[in-house]
């Protein structure tokens, strides 16, 4: 029975039952070739998916700045936390697949992260971050530098050749800074240029309302002496009017000696200095060593954003430092 079933399966694939209504085979190409048509004509009414610019910043108060300009066409990361000495940032091998990726990288500058990031941008192999390329974003242009040494010897300690790089602190520079990033992003992505200049003056209108904030607040400092563990203050100190009278250093790098020490306390009760400019990244015990031998008032300070939680946007990493202060004075 079921050969036979078999058999007649075979017989019927064999019969061809004609159309009554045959379609030529032209018919079907122009249907197929109009479809497609309409296809091709409704993907192209799509807005094209614009991807975000991939940007990598040196310290956090940059990537801040960054995301402000960039807005929702930017994804920002960065690479040194806020309790950190940018000087000895350690060279995580997460950094390397992230410089990689990254469209671009907005950087200090004048040698601040010399010792972690040109390293990571040899290996990360990306040429188009690489200095002098328009992904390399370096805000020390638009900087006038302080203390630009005149002599270069090891036996001073750690200079920078170029000036001292921790200008982020003083917030004068941080227009600055935004018109640096802001020309930045235009050239990595030209489209967004009118989104980006909005962005900005967004940021210059909130950075200029605090700013004639802190020159306020802050005139009751002016003329104060004061130290600082490393010399990073000087650009800070000078939009406050302090006079800085040492450092707890011995030199740039170099920690201190008993004999530096003693030779401070001497000039800080000489000098009447009142301040001590403790950052958040160097020894708290020191500082409180000499406050006890002064009877100078310590200030916690930090010279990146991220380091406290109210530090976490430029504006809150400058908002801080000032508050600091004027708290230890009271």
């Amino acid at each position: 029975m079921i050969k036979k079933l078999i058999e007649r399966n075979k017989k019927n694939k064999q019969k061809t039952v004609p159309s009554p209504y045959p379609l030529p085979t032209l018919y079907w190409e122009r249907t197929l070739g109009t479809l497609l048509l309409s296809a091709f004509i409704f993907l192209g009414s799509l807005a094209p998916v614009q991807a975000k610019l991939n940007i990598i910043a040196t310290t956090p108060e940059l990537a801040d700045i960054t995301r402000r300009v960039g807005g929702e066409w930017v994804v920002v990361e960065s690479l040194a936390k806020g309790t950190e000495d940018i000087h000895a940032v350690p060279q995580r091998p997460s950094f390397i697949p992230k410089l990689n990726r990254a469209d671009g990288v907005v950087l200090i500058g004048l040698e601040a992260e010399h010792a972690f990031l040109p390293a990571l941008l040899e290996v990360a192999q990306n040429p188009n971050i690489l200095p002098g390329k328009k992904g390399y974003i370096d805000c020390s242009q638009l900087i006038r530098a302080m203390d630009v040494p005149s002599n270069l010897s090891r036996a001073e300690g750690e200079l920078h050749p170029f000036g001292n790089p921790h200008y982020t602190v003083d917030p004068r520079n941080g227009a600055l800074i935004a018109q640096r990033i802001l020309r930045g992003l235009i050239e990595l992505d030209p489209t967004h240029q009118s989104a980006f200049e909005k962005n900005h003056q967004t940021f210059i209108n909130e950075w200029s309302a605090a700013l004639e904030n802190w020159k306020k607040q802050i005139l009751p400092l002016k003329g104060l002496k004061a130290i600082s563990y490393h010399a990073d203050m000087v650009y800070f100190a000078d939009f406050l009017g302090l006079e800085l009278v040492g450092t707890i250093e011995l030199k740039p790098g170099i920690a201190p000696t008993p004999t530096h020490l003693a030779e401070l306390v001497q000039r800080m009760k000489k000098e009447n200095a009142k301040l001590i400019l403790r950052e958040i990244q160097y020894s708290e015990k020191t500082a409180r060593w000499l406050a006890e031998q002064t009877k100078a008032r310590v200030a916690t300070v930090t010279t990146m954003g991220g380091a406290f939680p109210d530090t976490q946007t430029y504006i809150g990493f400058i908002d801080h430092n000032i508050q600091s202060i004027i708290n230890s004075q009271r």
